[in-house]
């Protein structure tokens, strides 16, 4: 029974959060659904016949641009239909935004957009959530965004939040949770998917180098705790039964 992963660009996968669902005995099935379906491309799934979960990656397309984008719409769909079957659902960045939209919630371009490391400050509520477990109440973590969420589902609890971005990270229902920062990222990921998007980085009013003094500076504590919200994604979301081992 794998877990669903959608991936939407040639950088952006799994990262740290794949090595860890890996080391944890996971089984993950890798999807495109950006490109066509083919022999080493299976597509969206037609049922959740076996599906364990679902992660939904970042990417360089925009919620926004939805009504034009069919294979988006079959996914927002079976994000829909994995979250009302209550099974694992994890969203980050596109795949937050994906999951707010298609459960009510509204997405907007930013007044200015994010990237590079950012204050990410976690909420109350969110300081006594089980998948915030360890992670430290004040950091920088790693965006790269053009939109945001503006308004999250209904019933949502917003688990990290800072003056300018009201919803950095929240959960709705009982096992689905999103995150606007990069968690996943290595370095060599977070270079990547600079470089892909050099409009977002002038827009947030930033040069390359100036980003490379942040991973420089801000790289290393970022990575523990991306490591550290991977293994509580792995130990307290997914059932030990469901494991390959």
């Amino acid at each position: 029974m794998p877990i669903i992963a959608f991936q939407h660009s040639d950088f952006g996968g799994l990262g740290r959060l794949g090595m860890t669902f890996r080391d944890h005995g996971f089984s993950i099935s890798v999807r495109r659904p950006d490109l066509p379906t083919s022999k080493s491309n299976a597509g969206i799934p037609t049922d959740l016949d076996d599906v364990q979960g679902v992660i939904i990656l970042g990417g360089p397309q925009n919620v926004t641009d939805i009504a034009s984008l069919p294979w988006m719409q079959a996914q927002a769909a079976f994000i829909k239909e994995a979250h009302d079957a209550k099974l694992p659902v994890i969203g980050i960045c596109l795949g937050a935004q994906l999951i707010a939209h298609c459960l009510g919630g509204t997405v907007a371009p930013r007044a200015k957009p994010a990237a590079g490391f950012r204050d990410t400050k976690v909420t109350i509520p969110g300081q006594t959530e089980t998948m915030m477990a360890g992670i430290p109440w004040t950091s920088k973590l790693f965006y790269c965004c053009g939109q945001e969420i503006t308004q999250p589902p209904a019933g949502a609890m917003i688990l990290a939040a800072n003056s300018d971005t009201k919803v950095q990270a929240f959960r709705v229902g009982i096992r689905t949770y999103a995150f606007m920062f990069h968690f996943e990222y290595d370095q060599n990921m977070m270079n990547a998917d600079l470089n892909a998007s050099r409009t977002i980085v002038e827009g947030a009013g930033l040069t390359q180098g100036e980003i490379k003094v942040q991973i420089d500076s801000d790289y290393a504590n970022a990575a523990r705790i991306a490591d550290r919200l991977c293994i509580n994604l792995a130990t307290y979301l997914f059932p030990a039964v469901a494991r390959l081992v």
